[in-house]
C-alpha cells in the first residue's frame, strides 16, 4: 500500500501540471534560502578579510584588526582567500570556478539540465570568500549556480524527466536571483530570455511559481527594500530622447568591450599560469589586492560606490577611472580563478559611463537636460543588454533593483538601441563566448563530447 502511494505520488510529480506547480514552490523555498545563506557569508567573510560591512566606501582605511599594515592588508586578503577557496574548488567542483551562469546555460542546453549538487555549497563558500575579500564581482552568478544546482539535484532525486528537470534548473535560477535581488519580476524573465531561451506557458508559470516563492522567504529574512535607495528623478524635455539613444549605442558597445577584454584576460592568465590550478587564485589574489590598493573603491560587489556616483558625488574623470579599473578587476578577478558573477560589474561599468555621460550633455544644454544621476540609471540596463543580448531582463531588472518607473520609457529606449548595437559588434554575450571558445553552440542545444566539463 505504501510503495503504491509512493509510485502514484512520484507519476504525478513527473507527469502533471500542478506537480510540476508544487516541485516549483520546493525549488523556489529552497532557492530563497540559499540566497540567505550566501549573503550572510558574502556578509560575514567581508567583515572577516576587511573589517568593515563594506569596504569600497572605506576610502582605503586600516583593517581595525591589524591598523599597523594600513591598507596592506588588501594585498593579503585576496590571496589569503584564494589560498582558501582554490583547493575546494579544484577538488570538489570546479564547474564553482568563474562567473556561473555559462556552465548553467550549457548544464541546461547539452546535459538536460544536470548540475551535481555539490556544486551548490562550493560555490556558495568559493564566491562568498571571493567577494568578502575584495574579489570585483557580483553575486547574481553565483546565487544562479547555486539556485540551479539545488534544482537539478532535487529533480534527479525524483527521477524526473530532462524537460522537466530543465525547468526546475530554470526555477532554482530564478529564485535565487529573486530572493537575492528582491526582484521577483527579474528573476523568471533572468531564467527564461537566458536559460531556458523560450517563454512556454508551462514552464514560464512554474519559474514564475518559484520566483514568487522565493521573493516571499528572501522578504521574510531580508526585508522589502529596493536594492538601491534614490531620489525619484524625471526627464525635463522630449528632445532628450534622442541623448538615449545615443547613450544606449554608446553604453552598449562599452558592455560588449567589457566581454571582450574579460574573455582576453582569461585567456591570457591561461597562457601565463604554469602552477597547480589549486593555487592560481592565491597568486593571482596579489595582482587583484595590488589593484584594490589604487582604487579601494573596486572592492567587492561595490553598490555603495555605484549609489554614489549615481547621487552626483563623483566628477567625470573619476567617472571614467572606475568604469574602466572595473573592467580590468572583474576581468582580474575572473582570470585568476576566482567566482562571481558578471551581472553587477556590468551594470557598475554601466552606471560610471552612463553618469559620465550625463554630466556631459547637463553641462552642454543645461536647460534641457536631467541629472546625471538619470542617465547612470539608464545605463546599467544599457551596459547589460550590450554585454548579454537580453533587453527583457535589463528592463525589468533595472526597474525592480531602482523602484524608478520614470525612467521605463528612456530606458527601453536606451536598451533596444544597445541590445542592437551588442548584436552588431558580437554575435557572442558575455555569456556564450566562454562557451563558444569550447565547442559549445547554445543555440544547437548540443555539444561535442570534449566539452563535457568546463573548467
Amino acid at each position: 500500500m505504501h510503495n503504491a502511494i509512493v509510485s502514484r505520488t512520484l507519476i504525478w510529480l513527473r507527469q502533471s501540471s500542478s506537480g510540476l506547480a508544487t516541485l516549483s514552490v520546493v525549488i523556489g523555498a529552497a532557492a530563497g534560502l540559499g540566497a540567505i545563506v550566501f549573503r550572510w557569508l558574502v556578509g560575514s567573510f567581508t567583515w572577516l578579510f576587511s573589517g568593515h560591512a563594506d569596504y569600497s566606501v572605506a576610502g582605503g582605511e586600516a583593517h581595525p584588526w591589524l591598523p599597523a599594515l594600513g591598507p596592506w592588508f588588501l594585498l593579503l586578503a585576496p590571496a589569503l582567500a584564494g589560498l582558501l577557496y582554490g583547493p575546494l574548488v579544484h577538488r570538489f567542483a570546479p564547474e564553482a570556478r568563474g562567473h556561473g551562469v555559462p556552465e548553467v546555460m550549457y548544464a541546461v542546453a547539452a546535459r538536460g539540465g544536470e548540475i551535481p549538487g555539490k556544486v551548490s555549497a562550493v560555490k556558495a563558500i568559493a564566491s562568498a570568500l571571493c567577494i568578502g575579500s575584495g574579489g570585483s564581482v557580483g553575486r547574481e552568478g553565483p546565487i544562479v549556480q547555486i539556485g540551479s544546482a539545488l534544482g537539478s539535484a532535487f529533480g534527479r532525486a525524483m527521477r524526473l524527466p530532462r524537460s522537466r528537470l530543465r525547468v526546475l534548473v530554470a526555477c532554482g535560477a530564478a529564485g535565487g536571483i529573486a530572493a537575492t535581488f528582491n526582484a521577483p519580476l527579474a528573476g523568471p524573465f533572468f531564467a527564461m530570455e537566458l536559460l531556458l531561451r523560450d517563454f512556454a506557458a508551462e514552464s514560464f508559470g512554474a519559474v514564475v511559481l518559484a520566483s514568487v516563492t522565493a521573493s516571499v522567504v528572501g522578504r521574510a529574512v531580508l526585508g522589502d527594500e529596493a536594492l538601491l535607495n534614490l531620489p525619484s528623478f524625471t526627464l525635463h524635455h522630449p528632445l532628450e530622447y534622442l541623448l538615449f539613444v545615443v547613450l544606449g549605442a554608446l553604453i552598449g558597445a562599452i558592455g560588449v568591450l567589457f566581454g571582450h577584454v574579460l574573455h582576453a584576460v582569461e585567456l591570457l592568465c591561461d597562457r601565463l599560469w604554469r602552477g597547480p590550478e589549486w593555487l592560481r587564485p592565491a597568486v593571482g589574489g596579489v595582482a587583484v589586492g595590488a589593484l584594490l590598493l589604487v582604487l579601494p573603491q573596486l572592492y567587492g560587489v561595490g553598490y555603495p560606490v555605484l549609489q554614489n556616483a549615481l547621487s552626483g558625488e563623483y566628477l567625470l574623470g573619476f567617472l571614467l577611472i572606475l568604469l574602466f579599473g572595473k573592467i580590468l578587476a572583474t576581468s582580474l578577478t575572473i582570470g585568476v580563478g576566482g567566482s562571481g558573477g558578471v551581472f553587477a560589474p556590468s551594470l557598475f561599468i554601466g552606471a560610471m559611463g552612463a553618469t559620465a555621460f550625463g554630466i556631459v550633455v547637463h553641462t552642454w544644454l543645461p536647460q534641457l537636460t536631467t541629472a546625471p544621476g538619470v542617465y547612470g540609471l539608464i545605463g546599467m540596463g544599457a551596459a547589460f543588454a550590450g554585454a548579454a543580448h537580453a533587453p527583457i531582463t535589463a528592463v525589468i531588472v533595472l526597474f525592480e533593483l531602482t523602484g524608478q518607473y520614470t525612467i521605463i520609457l528612456p530606458l527601453m529606449t536606451a536598451v533596444v538601441v544597445a541590445t542592437l548595437v551588442g548584436r552588431a559588434l558580437s554575435a557572442d554575450t558575455i555569456y556564450t563566448r566562454k562557451l563558444r571558445k569550447r565547442g559549445v553552440e547554445i543555440e544547437a542545444g548540443a555539444a561535442p563530447e570534449s566539452a563535457q566539463r568546463l573548467p
